[in-house]
């Protein structure tokens, strides 16, 4: 980023629905990139998932008492009653397609941002109520407001998207395919591809390849993620030991298919992992597999970031040609394959891990210096950022 004043960066408050979540560390990861850039950055979460730690102000609405809110709303209706009146009345077309957060619970959130001694942005991860949130209150406070759609809140539940999309300043999302298709919905080029990127110093090796056949999937258990696909290859793969980190509804299903194909020791159900547990396990893999799928109600991926943390760490991959995932993943360092394909996974899975330890090292080399140009967090931070600027004021 060109040199600035630090102090005329806009500060920058990231609304999410609840934090911290296990599945959601790419919001840490690009929020805490913005602040290394200079911005002033806080989350605004609507509920609290556990008890939040890192370098980031956290701020709860789950934790504001009625009196606060009441005073909050005295303040905000007597300061822009002309707003308000505008946020009422869009209020009753916003909740014929969700639950619309009352006015009274968005005031202390609207009198707290308003003290801002900077410019202010309001950036929404997630197009929900957290985004609406954010958006009705840029139109409140006249400042402006971003949001990043990511899969189930553009496939699976578009919850009044299109007037999400109309109403924000501009909108990111991390993948071609989902750029494209919420600039059909939206009908305007206000849509940029920011990726979901990873730390290149956080995440890198620290120990030699392994030269096994242990193949890591990370990601929740649902059925996006295509988990059975790969419990069936494994089946196919006599002597390949498979562990799913991570936790979910599909987690029954999946043990009853481990125990119907007799592979129960070979694969693995760890439960969920923190941060550091997924890079351990990232450390120990051979291979690194994302069998994604087209859910039944429509969810699927984009551009999984586990799949990005693999190949920072020289971890090649094997995936499905769904979505973002054929933008990352290429070969040497990766092979696609049809989606719930199981034979052909297998197939893909045993070609890879076929190849000499010294082959494999060095497409896990050339997959790294892919992300780093690519999907490199600081770098995709530096564009948001200059979006938000140009917005400024």
């Amino acid at each position: 980023m060109p040199a600035v004043d630090r102090r005329s960066l806009p500060a920058v408050a990231v609304f999410v629905d609840r934090f911290p979540q296990l599945s959601e560390t790419f919001v840490v990861a690009e929020a805490e990139a913005l602040a290394r850039l200079g911005h002033a950055v806080s989350i605004e979460a609507r509920a609290r998932m556990a008890e939040a730690a890192g370098p980031l102000p956290v701020r709860f609405a789950s934790d504001e008492t009625r009196g606060e809110r009441l005073r909050a709303l005295a303040w905000l209706v007597a300061r822009h009653p002309g707003r308000c009146a505008l946020d009422l009345a869009r209020r009753r077309r916003w909740a014929r397609e969700e639950v619309v957060t009352p006015l009274r619970q968005l005031a202390p959130r609207a009198r707290r941002l308003a003290a801002t001694l900077r410019p202010l942005h309001l950036h929404a991860h997630f197009a929900y109520e957290a985004a609406l949130d954010a958006l009705r209150l840029g139109g409140l406070l006249g400042v402006p407001v971003s949001v990043t759609a990511h899969a189930a809140d553009i496939y699976r539940d578009p919850r009044n998207l299109r007037a999400k999309l109309e109403l924000a300043a501009f909108a990111t999302s991390g993948c071609d395919s989902t750029v494209s298709h919420l600039r059909e919905i939206a009908g305007t080029a206000r849509v940029v591809k920011i990726v979901m990127g990873v730390d290149p110093e956080r995440f890198a090796r620290r120990t030699p390849h392994p030269d096994g056949r242990h193949v890591v999937a990370v990601g929740r258990l649902v059925e996006k993620k295509g988990f059975v696909h790969l419990v069936r290859a494994a089946a196919r793969l006599g002597d390949v030991r498979v562990t799913l980190v991570g936790e979910g509804p599909e987690r029954p299903q999946l043990e009853r298919e481990i125990t119907r194909l007799n592979v129960a020791d070979r694969v693995a159900l760890p439960g969920a992992a923190s941060p550091d547990g997924v890079r351990a396990a990232l450390e120990g893999a051979d291979l690194l597999c994302m069998p994604s799928v087209i859910a039944r109600d429509g969810d699927r991926d984009s551009m999984p970031v586990a799949v990005k943390e693999a190949l920072a760490m020289e971890v090649c991959v094997v995936a499905s040609d769904t979505a973002g995932l054929p933008e990352v993943v290429r070969p040497p360092w990766g092979r696609l394959v049809p989606p719930a394909d199981p034979a052909a996974l297998a197939a893909a899975i045993d070609e890879m891990l076929a190849r000499p330890p010294a082959e494999r090292a060095a497409a896990g080399r050339a997959g790294r210096a892919h992300v780093l140009d690519h999907a490199n967090v600081d770098r995709e931070a530096e564009k948001l950022s200059a979006l938000i600027r140009a917005r400024a004021g």
